[in-house]
């Protein structure tokens, strides 16, 4: 069974906010509940079935990482009343989200391909090969758009268009390094390569604070670091847990987001392969079994856990 709609009435419920894959309902002046449902997107679309068990393992993977990274940034992390909900402190989120590469690989592959040399701003040098390893990462970033495509921007059209002030972009860019220096070394500790992921910070009580997911498999990719070497030496595809597999069945089914392109159809055998796969990278990098939570009535079992930690809450 999977969640793919939300329509909760939650007490001092102000407004809701149904996102690509979460549904961020505003509780009072102060708090959100954030829904991790179990849509899909790729190429900024919705597909059109849900993934069993994908919004679990997304709240649960990042409720682990912001707990294992507090102590570099602050978070928007209050508690997990649900395996699908975190709830946390609103923030005035940055219209920017932090991309940051330490390989050639995905949208900025495709781009080098086609003979882009600055990417965001970043000079790119030439001679490079897909899933090459940047001398330094790069941080890459994007406006957030609230419909549609997310478009690549630099540092400097940030502060001239006073998206972020220059003195919060760099401490955005700070905690971004950060961020991806922890999650590369506890990747490494599972045998996995943090090959890119994407942040999004906000401003709470005058903070740059960290806000939604952080190194799940929609907002990150990994490589297995066994036969990285080898496989890139012989130019052949490396081993990965991300979304970019899901990217690459579109791409080879004629899908990538462009006005008149049909989804291919996803059986219920396609989803259960994207959730296995996404299983898959959770005990990866929690080193955990997973386990999945009772699933009969979603929707209901989450109103119950977020309404009892409201009440003992608030």
């Amino acid at each position: 069974m999977s969640l793919t709609t939300t329509d909760f009435k939650f007490p001092s419920q102000r407004s809701v906010y149904h996102g690509k894959v979460r549904d961020v309902y505003s509780i009072g002046d102060d708090l959100l509940v954030m829904v991790a449902t179990d849509r899909i997107s790729a190429f900024d679309v919705v597909l059109p079935k849900g993934i069993p068990s994908k919004g679990q393992v997304l709240n649960q993977i990042a409720a682990k990482f912001l707990d294992a990274t507090a102590d570099i940034v602050p978070n928007w992390k209050l508690a997990t009343p649900d395996p699908m909900v975190t709830v946390g402190r609103r923030c005035e989120g940055f219209a920017v989200e932090m991309i940051i590469r330490g390989y050639l690989t995905g949208s900025a592959w495709r781009e080098y391909q086609k003979g882009c040399r600055l990417l965001c701003g970043v000079p790119l040098p030439d001679g490079m090969r897909e899933n090459e390893r940047f001398p330094e990462p790069i941080i890459t970033p994007t406006t957030k758009a609230a419909e549609g495509h997310d478009e690549n921007i630099s540092r400097d059209e940030i502060i001239a268009q006073g998206l972020v002030s220059e003195q919060d972009y760099q401490v955005m860019e700070h905690y971004t390094r950060a961020l991806f220096a922890r999650g590369t070394e506890m990747a490494a500790g599972k045998g996995l390569i943090l090959v890119d992921t994407k942040y999004e910070f906000g401003l709470c009580d005058g903070r740059v604070t960290l806000m939604d997911e952080i190194h799940t498999p929609d907002s990150s990719r990994y490589f297995y670091a066994e036969g990285y070497d080898e496989r890139f030496a012989a130019g052949e595809p490396q081993r990965q847990l991300s979304k970019e597999f899901v990217r690459q069945w579109l791409i080879e089914h004629d899908f990538m987001g462009q006005p008149g392109q049909q989804v291919p159809e996803m059986t219920d055998e396609y989803c259960q392969s994207v959730a296995d796969r996404y299983i898959e990278l959770y005990e990866h990098i929690t080193g955990e079994h997973f386990q999945p939570a009772p699933d009969a009535d979603l929707a209901s079992r989450i109103e119950r856990n977020v309404n009892n930690w409201l009440a003992d809450n608030r």
